[in-house]
């Protein structure tokens, strides 16, 4: 009884902060949506646990979105620059547009569990019902968005609105451009060094996946 009091307070505790943490979405431009993933979604999460997330961002402006949460979130001491400097921080191991909803296979048992357990934070209810449908074949059914308290956020704000047609257009398309020329490189190198056991890595205009290490989830499925 002990045990179980000790898990149900820390997985309360982890919520709150992390609920702390997801306003700065509403003035991330082209972001559209954010799932809680991970621990914090399955609830086998421990004190040491980071914040998994999936970030729903528009077509066509994966790396400038990614960029923008990376500035945002680093100043705020908010991300998680590696696995030993990871508590209570968000890990973005996951950035989809609409062409990579559908989670890439292989479809375990694992990644089925993780989506059926997916939590939206922020975004609007209609895009995250989206999501859910392009994931209905390997799911086997369409999971129905649901309210939940912890979706915090569902309007973007008005800045974000802006800094949207600021960067829409052409002047948009040579900032992802940059942006992606910025970042690729870098990307590639810092998933090449973090590279371990069946990693699951994409790096592409359509998807940005860093899952190094897949280990952990394997050990999980003989478990279960």
């Amino acid at each position: 009884m002990l045990q179980y009091m000790s898990s149900n307070n820390i997985y309360k505790l982890k919520w709150q902060k992390f609920l702390r943490c997801v306003w700065p979405f509403r003035f991330i431009p082209f972001v559209d949506f954010v799932f809680a993933a991970g621990s914090l979604a399955t609830g086998n999460m421990h004190e040491e646990s980071d914040f998994d997330v999936i970030v729903g961002v528009r077509q066509g402006r994966i790396f400038t979105a990614r960029l923008i949460c990376f500035l945002i979130f680093r100043s705020l001491g908010w991300w998680a620059k590696h696995p030993d400097d990871s508590k209570d921080k968000l890990c973005f191991n996951h950035f989809v547009t609409p062409n990579s909803y559908r989670l890439s296979p292989p479809h375990n048992k694992y990644w089925k569990n993780l989506y059926n357990s997916l939590v939206p934070v922020y975004g609007d209810p209609r895009l995250i019902q989206k999501f859910y449908r392009a994931n209905k074949n390997w799911m086997k059914k369409i999971r129905l968005y649901q309210e939940d308290n912890r979706h915090v956020y569902i309007k973007a704000s008005k800045t974000k609105k802006l800094l949207e047609q600021l960067l829409s257009g052409r002047t948009g398309d040579w900032f992802e451009k940059l942006f992606k020329k910025i970042q690729f490189e870098k990307i590639k190198i810092m998933a090449n060094q973090s590279i371990e056991y069946k990693p699951r890595i994409i790096i592409s205009d359509n998807e940005l996946e860093f899952h190094p290490d897949t280990r952990r989830i394997e050990l999980l499925l003989k478990q279960k």
